[in-house]
């Protein structure tokens, strides 16, 4: 009997463990059409938000260039530019809801890849096909770096899918190591803050620092509200619980702050210093925030961390290299330095007077030569009297003006 019954019971347990050995694919491959949903809308809100903005800036040089009296809030062109970025905005704000936080964060960089290759395309001056490449060699390298780093963000990016419920969210936010997390996170803050408010230290490095931090907050709350509203339109509502409320309030406050310290970094710092460096710290620790609070490297292999590693270390050379590209701008001075005028180091020597020479190819005052002027029409000097003192120690005026009258 024990002998008969073996080969049925062998029948038997054969579906049962084909049935447990084609669930783990089927998970890992709805888990990866998951991440490509919000690796692809990401990508496309990146994109479509900097067309927009560089469509904005074409609407602002446009008018700024012709005689239109418009307002810029008046030209077809700069709504379609606040258009398409709304549409960019939400397409970033969905994608938080199907992938990981640790795979959207990283692909902002599209955005910059796509602001360097509009950057190019509308580009006014005529390059020879040499000096052209020569121009923008680190341009295109640090495109493909991107590409490169983009492709392996995506592919070995992390496999956590966790329904966004008020429960687990709830349970996230008491977890301990998020709590370390916000600890530390809060008494860095603080001490970046003292050195940057009472100190003036007015390094880059510390405001995008202070905009990192808050930006890892940002994108926290921003997943819990956008996973939230995705289960609700999926039938179990979420929006009557407390705790969305709270990440919402949250969210709105830390990006408001966040666009604060990005103003204040805009007027010391280059955009393109900006744009780099935020970029990696932003990116460092928003991976660092999601890998605490929604655990997203929970299970990962060794290797699977280490390329989505490699990956994000080629994205930030392949930002660098293009926001190094960037031609500086160059302040302009629409004023005469006092000390190079001719004849005013000497001012105050006697006998010497008090405006430039008429010798000279520019006059005080004037941007345009006056080496042919008529002698009337040039400037009137001010002889320096020697200063007489009278018998009471009364002093007589130090200098006196000669008016020159038009036979002169």
């Amino acid at each position: 009997m024990e002998g008969g019954n073996s080969p049925s019971l062998q029948l038997q347990q054969l579906p049962l463990a084909t049935a447990a050995v084609s669930v783990q694919p089927h998970t890992d491959s709805f888990s990866y059409k998951e991440n490509l949903i919000g690796a692809l809308l990401a990508i496309f809100g990146h994109l479509v938000s900097s067309i927009a903005l560089n469509l904005q800036k074409y609407s602002h040089i446009r008018l700024a260039g012709s005689k239109d009296p418009r307002a810029y809030f008046r030209t077809k062109t700069w709504w379609s530019g606040l258009l398409l970025l709304v549409l960019g905005e939400l397409g970033v704000f969905s994608s938080y809801a199907f992938a990981p936080l640790s795979l959207i964060v990283p692909l902002s960089a599209v955005s910059v890849v796509a602001s360097a290759i509009i950057g190019i395309i509308f580009i006014k001056e005529k390059w020879k096909p040499k000096e052209f490449l020569r121009r923008y060699v680190l341009s295109f390298v640090g495109c493909g770096l991107a590409v490169v780093g983009t492709y392996l963000l995506v592919t070995f990016g992390p496999n956590s899918h966790e329904k966004m419920t008020a429960e687990n969210i709830t349970r996230h936010l008491v977890s301990w190591p998020f709590l370390l997390y916000m600890l530390v996170e809060i008494i860095v803050f603080c001490l970046l803050l003292y050195f940057y408010k009472e100190r003036n230290a007015n390094y880059i490095v510390i405001i995008l620092l202070l905009v990192a931090l808050l930006g890892s907050m940002t994108v926290v709350t921003v997943k819990a509200v956008a996973g939230m509203i995705l289960v609700s339109i999926q039938g179990t509502l979420q929006l009557d619980s407390p705790i969305f409320y709270i990440m919402l309030v949250c969210m709105v406050a830390t990006a408001i702050y966040q666009a604060t310290f990005l103003a204040q970094a805009s007027q010391l710092y280059d955009s393109a210093q900006i744009s780099s460096i935020g970029y990696i710290l932003s990116t460092t620790a928003a991976i660092s925030a999601g890998a605490t609070f929604y655990l997203d490297f929970m299970g990962e292999d060794v290797l699977h961390i280490c390329m989505f590693a490699l990956g994000c270390l080629i994205a930030f050379l392949g930002v660098f290299l293009i926001t190094r590209n960037r031609k500086k701008p160059v302040p302009f001075e629409p004023y005469i330095s006092m000390d190079a005028m001719p004849g005013m180091q000497n001012m105050h020597d006697k006998g010497i007077a008090v405006q430039p020479d008429l010798k000279a190819s520019f006059s005080y005052g004037a941007l345009e030569n006056n080496d042919s002027m008529p002698e009337i029409y040039t400037p009137a000097t001010l002889p320096i009297v020697q200063e007489q003192h009278g018998p009471k120690g009364a002093s007589a005026p130090p200098y006196r003006v000669l008016e020159h009258s038009k036979k002169e």
